[in-house]
């Protein structure tokens, strides 16, 4: 039986916080046809070329030779297209070894607003060699990010030395006029762009290249927040799509505020669940504690270590508790990243000086999608989240709920006090109801323990979106569960983008286990998720 909100604590009044802070979206349906698109744009080709001239950089999977990169130009605003404000959108394809294909594939990491131009390369590293050879797989960096017109936040140094488990008042103080200056600094630095960068606006841009590159229809595989994209995307443009695969699952029929609100839960649950559990049966290796108990204790004792004592970092400012609370997030989307996080704690824990490099690792890319030394990924998540659906609560609703989350949830819960949404100057949005109704069949992959996208969030989608089928893997945490040697999921979800066979009824796989430790010192896993292998390739286009 799956496990509840009761099972780990949550009280009443966390319920009624949950209650009244939930916004009601609009339900008026897309225009019909959604956007008018002016030849000028239609008609445009991109300019492909090798990624890679004259030789490929190390250590990239063979095959990756074929990837080409190119730029497409959009309009900023789809609702007026003509007005002269263009912006321009990265993408990479990647061909089967025998040449081009006829069915095409577009992908997305998530985020919202990771940088998507290593897909296909991290997808090419992974267990689906037949899918691979079937579809030219399109990576997309979206608009506000990567490779593609950007938005920002500007230089930031707020927040630094900051303790979202101090309640002080002083701190509390302190953590809500950053947050305030968080959301004015994204919105001026993003300048006019920033207004435009909603799912609304990327989707069209995703219909845009369809058109560009002649396909009457485009497939789809989504990850985490691409799966909010894919389903939008489906909703929008219900004629342009086929094959719709979406892993890990935000609750997409809702509001950004209640995809994020189930975090603090689920979190929480993987690292009890999981990762303690894991850390304590490899004591012998890493000696943080025999139970998950002192595991935790040992946690903590080297968290406040760092705090009254923060290390020094080779690049950049020493790294403190903060950075220990990014590496422990971090190492939740993966099992794979298990071993790291045990390596890392116990050298922390005998002072050794590999773990300040890990460290600041860690908090350079405290999302788990690349690190973007731009700022362009965190000001594009900001910006879809604020602009996308209304933020409902007052500073005062936030402390309160920060503060009953944090203590349940402690993990990750006192983060919840940071909502830039609720300072943000919202752009009217309407984005239509998510229902389902009128589309193909589309298959969801859900893995019980994820972190990021919990399990009851994505049960909530697929219940309200018609026709949907989902995968649910138990025993399993995961975050992105195509590809990663399941092959109860893989063989299905394969059949499902090759063949077109849909699932006659929702399906339960069995999760894989998680990787034995490689040793105290070892701070590398010999084994990745697609998340891990985009986030190894983060530099290599740029």
């Amino acid at each position: 039986m799956r496990k509840s909100l009761r099972a780990l604590g949550v009280t009443a009044a966390l319920g009624v916080l949950l209650v009244a802070a939930q916004p009601a979206l609009a339900q008026q349906a897309p225009p019909q046809p959604p956007f008018e698109v002016p030849a000028k744009f239609a008609e445009q080709r991109i300019q492909w070329a090798p990624c890679f001239p004259p030789e490929l950089p190390p250590d990239l999977p063979p095959g990756s030779e074929r990837l080409q990169c190119g730029t497409m130009t959009a309009p900023m605003d789809w609702h007026n297209p003509d007005n002269g404000k263009e912006i321009s959108i990265a993408v990479t394809r990647l061909s089967p070894a025998d040449g081009p294909s006829d069915r095409a594939l577009f992908t997305n990491p998530g985020g919202p607003g990771g940088a998507g131009l290593g897909m296909p390369l991290a997808m090419l590293t992974m267990g689906i060699p037949e899918v691979m050879d079937a579809f030219d797989v399109y990576g997309i960096d979206v608009r506000g990010t990567g490779n593609s017109s950007t938005v920002s936040c500007g230089p930031r140094e707020a927040g630094l030395g900051m303790d979202v488990r101090d309640r002080s008042p002083e701190s509390i103080r302190a953590l809500m006029d950053m947050t305030r200056q968080l959301a004015a600094d994204c919105q001026e630095h993003s300048g006019e762009l920033g207004r435009y960068v909603t799912t609304e606006q990327t989707v069209a841009d995703f219909d845009l290249l369809r058109q560009v590159e002649q396909r009457e229809k485009i497939n789809w595989y989504g990850v985490s927040g691409g799966t909010w994209l894919g389903a939008y995307l489906a909703t929008y443009f219900p004629q342009s799509v086929d094959k719709v695969v979406l892993d890990s699952n935000t609750e997409f029929t809702g509001s950004w505020q209640e995809v994020f609100g189930w975090q603090p839960m689920a979190f929480e649950r993987r690292w009890r669940e999981d990762a303690l559990p894991w850390l304590a049966a490899h004591d012998a290796t890493y000696h943080l504690g025999a139970d998950p108990q002192q595991v935790q204790a040992t946690v903590d004792e080297l968290r406040a270590a760092l705090k009254a004592d923060p290390l020094p970092s080779p690049d950049g400012p020493p790294v403190d508790h903060a950075a220990l609370d990014a590496l422990v997030v971090y190492s939740m989307y993966s099992k794979f990243a298990f071993p790291k996080l045990g390596g890392t704690l116990a050298a922390l824990r005998e002072s050794a000086g590999e773990a300040a490099p890990v460290l600041a690792q860690a908090r350079a890319r405290a999302m788990p999608m690349q690190a973007d030394p731009n700022d362009s990924m965190a000001a594009t998540l900001y910006s879809i989240r604020c602009n996308d659906t209304e933020f409902r609560g007052s500073p005062e609703s936030v402390v309160a709920r920060s503060g009953v989350e944090g203590r349940l949830f402690p993990t990750v819960g006192y983060n919840s006090i940071v909502q830039p949404c609720l300072f943000w100057e919202r752009p009217e949005v309407n984005l239509p109801k998510i229902t389902g109704k009128g589309l193909p069949p589309v298959l969801m992959l859900q893995s019980e323990n994820d972190p990021a996208t919990a399990w009851e969030g994505a049960e909530v989608a697929h219940r309200k979106f018609q026709g949907s089928r989902m995968i649910s893997v138990r025993g399993e945490g995961d975050h992105g569960v195509f590809g990663i040697g399941n092959a109860c999921v893989d063989d299905a979800t394969t059949a499902y983008l090759l063949d077109g066979v849909v699932p006659g009824r929702d399906l339960t796989c069995q999760g894989t286990p998680a990787p034995e430790p490689a040793g105290m010192r070892s701070l590398e896993s010999g084994v990745r998720s697609l998340l891990d292998e985009l986030d190894r390739l983060s530099g290599v286009l740029g």
